[in-house]
């Protein structure tokens, strides 16, 4: 069985009373920056200490984390001095933080580092994020004498070594005692790959009520592209990869503006990736370049989300994204392709408009719709905000990892596999 919700009963209850009123995680990832998995697991340990005072039942959860570096050095490894983004993101919200040197992306004397720092941290739990963390794990054998859960983020496939790379997790999920993935597209995945269902549960990620961008710096925004007040605007974010599927947003931008002349509207694309070049030159081509604006990265995109009139996300494959989420929270109506965990977090029709993939006309046609139909727009968006306040909150969020966690636990971890 492929658990959404962490199962309570009264003898569990009970048993979870009698843990310890501390977990102490070890979280072993591979990161620079902090977005996607990073920007999560940061996030969850801010949440968790939030919530600790205000729920005398809610345990101190105490996180530490291991990542790997290229080139550094030995001795380099323990200095705190031009540390990365990631590092330097999860010391400032107080963790510590192991550096594993290495001298390739799988240096094999980093099992017996990992075992080192695994056994002087005595964590509960070992956490891992991506393929590499997850075959070093299985490689150590350290998963006989700690519990081992494991975050599954999803698969690209846009380059062969990646796809081998992914090809790993068939060796090393098996034996992880628990696998988190973000929705139940990905865990049938997991199903086919060999991963037993019943040690897989499905989690969706969270958003953080953060403040919104106020009118002013939407307005600055707007004024920036050189957008006019009576125009409309259609956002997108996101990398720009094959897979986000931009290119089809571009046609039905094209297809938007050859059916709807009664309004003015613009795109703008905000990210960058290998697939800019490209989207550039189908823009020209489809005569939408003018009315086309790629921002590439923005470190805060509150005034993108404040200054647009809906956001598109034409992916072909998607997980529990959090532009979607973000979009949510910040009142913004949506519409988007019917892929992955989407359908699962919004219902067609009331929190969001739902598309088939790589069906451009579909896509105009629903952004036409929300454009021209206020009550609509504002519909969607208002019911879109209550989730992401509710089953999409931090809290929520929190409470359910730390039931699996106590779960994970309960069980034994020394066994065969």
């Amino acid at each position: 069985m492929i658990t959404t919700k962490p199962q309570v009963d009264d003898e569990s209850s009970s048993r979870a009373r009698a843990l310890p009123r501390t977990i102490k995680l070890l979280a072993v990832m591979e990161a620079k920056t902090v977005t996607g998995a990073a920007k999560n697991m940061l996030d969850f340990c801010r949440f968790a200490r939030d919530l600790s005072p205000k729920d005398s039942a809610a345990p101190l959860v105490k996180t530490s984390i291991v990542t790997f570096e290229r080139g550094r050095g030995r001795e380099a490894t323990a200095a705190s001095e031009s540390p990365n983004e990631f590092v330097a993101a999860a010391r400032s919200h107080g963790l510590e933080v192991d550096i594993i040197d290495e001298r390739t992306r799988f240096d094999p004397r980093v099992i017996a580092r990992l075992r080192d720092v695994v056994e002087r941290r005595g964590p509960d739990i070992v956490l891992t994020h991506h393929v590499k963390s997850h075959f070093v794990m299985k490689r150590t054998r350290l998963w006989r004498r700690f519990p081992w859960v494991a975050f599954h983020h999803g698969y690209t496939k846009t380059l062969r070594r990646e796809r081998l790379y992914n090809q790993m997790d068939r060796l090393s999920l098996p034996a992880a005692h628990r696998v988190i993935t973000v929705c139940q597209a990905f865990a049938r995945d997991l199903v086919r790959a060999g991963v037993a269902p019943e040690r897989i549960s499905v989690q969706h990620n969270p958003i953080s009520p953060d403040g919104a961008a106020d009118a002013g710096e939407a307005r600055a925004f707007r004024e920036r592209l050189g957008v006019g007040s009576g125009e409309r605007l259609v956002l997108a974010i996101g990398r720009l990869s094959s897979e986000k599927a931009h290119i089809d947003l571009l046609r039905a931008f094209g297809h938007l503006r050859e059916t709807g002349p009664e309004f003015g509207a613009r795109l703008v694309i905000v990210g960058d990736g290998p697939e800019r070049e490209r989207l550039q030159a189908a823009a020209q081509s489809l005569g939408i370049l003018p009315l086309t604006h790629f921002t590439g990265q923005m470190s805060d995109v509150r005034p993108c989300y404040a200054a647009a009139d809906v956001l598109a996300l034409p992916s072909h494959s998607e997980g529990s994204p959090y532009v979607l989420l973000e979009a949510m929270a910040a009142r913004l109506p949506v519409v988007a392709t019917r892929v992955g965990g989407v359908p699962e977090m919004v219902e067609d029709e009331v929190s969001a408009l739902l598309v088939p993939a790589r069906d451009p006309r579909a896509m105009a046609a629903a952004l036409t719709r929300v454009l021209t139909n206020p009550e609509l727009a504002q519909s969607l968006a208002a019911n879109a905000s209550a989730l992401a306040r509710t089953r999409y909150s931090p809290e929520t969020y929190v409470r359910s990892l730390v039931e699996i966690y106590r779960g994970v636990m309960r069980a034994a971890p020394g066994r065969e596999s």
